[in-house]
């Protein structure tokens, strides 16, 4: 049976009190504390829009738009210390088998909110106008749960001052790859003394992986990460990810035949070696890594080429075992969703940087709440 922690001991709303004072115990003043248990039980309650006017009138019961706006907004709380309480109660609770990274979009219109700019959205497959996140969740059997956030700030913001002393970017943040931001933000769970588990990512959108790849291996984690067919990967007559599982023959290569909702699907595994010079350009060598990996392919019925395809350096484990991790992240992509739907995620009407990173913390308590109070129920039930 789930064992979830005395602080989590209901789902009933009336408990809410004491999960925000567990969560937000780092706040020194009481108003903060009081304000952010607002702003969740309106994540968590109000229906439909989440706004601070709906909140302020569903919740507060009078006009308190000014003071939830104050602390959202200006006041200067650190999520850091939030986010470090919540991963490590969601650790001891779902005991995740992988960490997902996972793009957030957040539609916007005019130019002004913090990191707002006309951008390829690589999960909407479109230019939009837009802020977009990087969400590390933490994801298990029973559900999963973001954890750790990044604001990946377009380069159009790091010479335009005046957006930047509008929304109060600190200086420090500067435009930097996707693969830097995850970096960073694993880099940080691990001071959180989190048990590390896989780590699984779509580097599709980026067809030089070698620098993610090597940040992972250097920092000693696991990983699947999902390539676009033309990654290089490794030195001989096939380079590319596609390549090599065009080419899978012989004794090393497993395959897998895998039944899921839209039928039978092929998967088949390859080594490669990630150790050696792969040409970048004139006289330009890199290392991708310094370990052996495999290639992992997905086939559809007839398909002369694979549909899906990741690298990954969980060698030992047999096709099942990574299968499910994949099937693991498109559950955890679920959960997304609903954070998205149930818990006001996209409802964020600031543009400073400081609200940005509270609403979205703030989203994921409310998330946390709403999963561990329906984990309570249903351990009841089996009881």
């Amino acid at each position: 049976m789930l064992s979830v922690p005395d602080v989590y001991a209901s789902s009933d709303l009336t408990e809410l009190a004491e999960f925000c004072r567990h969560l937000f115990s780092s706040f020194a003043r009481s108003d903060q504390r009081r304000w952010a248990e607002v702003y969740v039980r309106g994540l968590d309650c109000v229906p439909g829009r989440k706004s601070i006017r709906r909140i302020s009138e569903q919740v507060v019961g009078w006009p308190a738009d000014q003071s939830l706006q104050q602390f959202l907004n200006q006041s200067p709380w650190r999520w850091e210390p939030v986010r470090r309480l919540l991963a490590q109660d969601m650790a001891a609770v779902l005991r995740p088998r992988a960490w997902t990274v996972e793009e957030v979009v957040f539609p916007k219109n005019g130019s002004h909110s913090v990191g707002v700019a006309k951008q390829y959205a690589h999960s909407a497959g479109r230019v939009l106008n837009c802020q977009l996140g990087l969400a590390v969740l933490m994801a298990g059997q029973e559900g999963a749960c973001p954890v750790n956030w990044r604001l990946l700030l377009p380069r159009s913001w790091d010479d335009d001052a005046r957006r930047r002393a509008v929304t109060h970017v600190p200086a420090h943040e500067r435009a930097r790859s996707r693969w830097q931001h995850l970096l960073d933000a694993l880099d940080e769970m691990a001071a959180w003394e989190l048990a590390a588990a896989p780590v699984l990512v779509d580097a599709r959108q980026n067809r030089r992986v070698e620098q993610l790849i090597r940040g992972l291996e250097e920092r000693g984690l696991r990983y699947l990460v999902q390539v676009d067919e033309h990654t290089p990967l490794g030195p001989g007559p096939c380079r590319t990810a596609g390549e090599i599982a065009a080419a899978v023959t012989g004794p090393s290569a497993q395959t897998l035949n895998w039944w899921h909702g839209h039928g039978r699907v092929t998967f088949r595994s390859t080594p490669v070696s990630l150790h050696g010079s792969l040409p970048q350009g004139p006289g330009m060598p890199y290392e991708i890594g310094r370990s052996r990996a495999r290639v992992l392919a997905e086939w559809g019925p007839g398909r002369q080429a694979p549909g899906r395809l990741w690298l990954t350096n969980i060698t030992q484990a047999r096709l099942p075992d990574l299968i499910g991790l994949i099937g693991l992240r498109e559950r955890a992509r679920g959960d997304l969703t609903r954070v998205g739907e149930e818990c006001g995620l996209r409802h964020f009407e600031g543009r400073s940087y400081r609200g940005w990173h509270h609403h979205v913390t703030l989203v994921s308590v409310a998330h946390a709440f709403h999963l561990l109070g329906s984990l309570r129920s249903e351990a009841d039930r089996s009881a």
